[in-house]
């Protein structure tokens, strides 16, 4: 799966490679299956940190969504007979408002040719190629390591012979890759069931609604497409799912959904708070000290004089 014109990003993607496992490998040895490990994660994180910004800007085109759906459900009943003039009312909705159908598609889009870099220079270490400025010592020392006793570069339809020439049992590798295959359909259902849920609830009357569930439930199935991955490849997917998972989990409860009044308008939500905001909120007791007492006022009173003095006389 190469391609000529992401050379650059191949290039990119194996110095960073390098980089990482430099830096883990100043602790730990350069060539076992924890440091490969650490350094595939790592390099996982790094990727998605770097187009989290991207997901900030779907996330919040995706809410103004949410706060334009009783208008696009009335503006569907109003010209529900005239389907052009509906998807042209409804877009220049979404054009004045600021938000993008297509916005969803961003991190998707931008994660695909890392992916496509990402299983290009770890398939060339697979087969050994010092390619994209790795040398030949780091390609045979990832070739050399092993997570959990299954070799970084296998894949489940390898030979049993292949298997046994990275020093490895056939049944314990396949075992691993399946395990790790199954891990990966897994986080990939959760990830696409949170956000179809998230989507149902927002638009219930969603004409997209059945599509969205088969998706649910189809969407694991292209995990099982990764059989043929390496098992380090396999690791970096499922690393991505779960920082998904995770991404999606902290925008939602930071960002209910809205709530809408009879007349369509947006009530404003507070935020759902965290568990540990929670466990760190001070009983109310305790929550402001006591006031202090009041300070007690002494009125001045004055001296109570002698009537000759009140009276200016003088005493006979």
């Amino acid at each position: 799966m190469e391609l000529s014109w992401l050379s650059w990003l191949y290039e990119a993607v194996a110095h960073v490679i390098i980089w990482i496992h430099t830096g883990y490998s100043t602790f730990l040895n350069p060539d076992s299956g924890l440091t490969w490990a650490l350094t595939i994660i790592t390099l996982t994180v790094i990727m998605r940190i770097l187009i989290f910004p991207l997901f900030l800007k779907q996330m919040r085109s995706s809410r103004k969504m949410q706060e334009l759906a009783p208008k696009v459900a009335e503006l569907r009943k109003r010209y529900k007979n005239d389907k052009q003039r509906m998807n042209q009312e409804v877009m220049a909705l979404y054009q004045g408002a600021g938000a993008n159908p297509l916005g969803g598609c961003l991190p998707i889009l931008a994660q695909f040719p890392i992916f496509i870099s990402m299983f290009t220079v770890l398939q060339a270490m697979a087969n050994g190629r010092a390619v994209y400025g790795m040398s030949q010592e780091l390609v045979d020392s990832a070739r050399s390591a092993h997570i959990f006793g299954a070799p970084l570069p296998a894949n489940f339809f390898m030979s049993a012979s292949e298997i046994e020439g990275f020093d490895a049992t056939v049944v314990q590798t396949k075992i691993v890759l399946a395990i790790f295959v199954a891990i990966s359909s897994l986080t990939t259902f959760l990830t696409v069931r949170q956000s179809v849920t998230r989507s149902m609830a927002q638009m219930p009357d969603n004409p997209m609604a059945q599509q969205q569930k088969i998706l649910m439930y189809i969407s694991p199935l292209f995990a099982f497409f990764s059989l043929n991955f390496p098992l380090g490849l396999i690791l970096y997917w499922v690393t991505t799912n779960v920082w998904t998972l995770a991404q999606q989990h902290w925008f939602y409860t930071r960002n209910p959904m809205p709530e809408f009044d009879a007349k369509g308008n947006v009530i404003p939500v507070q935020p759902k708070q965290s568990m540990l905001a929670k466990l760190r909120k001070t009983p109310p007791e305790e929550a402001a000290p006591p006031a202090p007492p009041e300070p007690k006022i002494i009125r001045q009173q004055p001296s109570r004089q002698s009537r000759s003095k009140r009276t200016g006389s003088k005493k006979s």
